[in-house]
């Protein structure tokens, strides 16, 4: 499969809503403030139908969404972010699960949204499983994407290797870097180029230390996550990143909710195959 690699900089941009000009105009940029920094978020507030909070996964941004909100921004209010410490959430002090889960309510509160459907990608999902377990009544629903379950699940060399990520990923050259996760994380060149795409916001020494911090914050508030609401999963049949496929096969055995798994997709299935992924998201927002 060809990949474009002039597009490889070690240049920060800013990143932009979308690439799709009537994407953008339906979606509104705010932010919130706090101590620990500015998070920007994208709103396309429309009244009376749910709410669907879009939480992408390390090292990505909010047009990790792209083709969902084209799936469903006419239908539902959406709200996409730049996770703190991403994209224009930067810079940001203290990432942990429960700064990140805060900033997601106030983002609610300050929108008067009492209820959402979380729809999380990889570190995106477990943000969405710690905002649970802090405000259990606010989530109508959970579908997680290529994403890693909360609680004991892990071995201890699991655990360890988790703590490496950094200094591991600075071994790599910057170019070669960005390739192979772009690899890993998309199986189409659709997705290999987004992802090259939303990787050029940061040079090779804030990307390494990106992979390492939500690693690390796990690490310190991993604990076993009591979800009440509905929740499906969804794994992408090619997805090679650490063990996240084989997290999800015990997750769905322990819990007994559904598993989808997307034949040919990596770790950005939603973007290796939206049409499929959309199905399934729209499925689950009908029942």
């Amino acid at each position: 499969m060809c990949l474009i690699c002039d597009r490889i900089e070690m240049v920060r941009k800013p990143t932009s809503i979308v690439e799709n000009k009537n994407m953008k105009d339906s979606m509104v940029e705010k932010s919130i403030h706090s101590d620990r920094g500015d998070v920007f978020y994208w709103i396309s507030k429309t009244e009376s139908v749910p709410t669907i909070f879009f939480l992408h996964g390390v090292t990505a941004n909010h047009t990790l969404f792209e083709k969902q909100i084209e799936a469903f921004g006419d239908k539902y209010n959406i709200i996409v972010w730049d996770c703190p410490c991403h994209g224009k959430s930067r810079p940001y002090e203290q990432f942990t699960y429960t700064n990140v889960a805060t900033e997601i309510k106030n983002i609610l509160d300050a929108e008067n949204i009492n209820e959402v459907i979380l729809v999380g990608q990889s570190l995106g999902g477990m943000i969405a499983q710690y905002f649970i377990s802090l405000y259990p009544d606010m989530v109508r629903g959970l579908i997680a994407i290529d994403s890693a379950p909360f609680g004991d699940y892990y071995s201890k060399s699991d655990m360890f290797w988790l703590s490496q990520l950094e200094w591991m990923s600075r071994l790599f050259p910057n170019k070669l870097l960005r390739i192979l996760m772009a690899k890993a994380c998309g199986t189409t060149e659709y997705a290999q180029r987004k992802m090259i795409d939303m990787l050029s916001d940061y040079d090779k020494k804030e990307l390494c230390h990106l992979l390492y911090i939500g690693e690390a914050a796990f690490i310190q508030e991993n604990k076993v996550i009591d979800i009440k609401c509905p929740i499906i999963l969804i794994v992408g049949e090619k997805d090679r990143v650490g063990k996240v496929y084989s997290y999800n096969k015990e997750w769905t055995k322990r819990i007994g909710c559904d598993l989808h798994i997307i034949k040919g997709a990596g770790h950005n299935a939603n973007e290796d195959c939206p049409d499929e992924v959309n199905e399934i998201i729209e499925n689950f927002f009908r029942s």
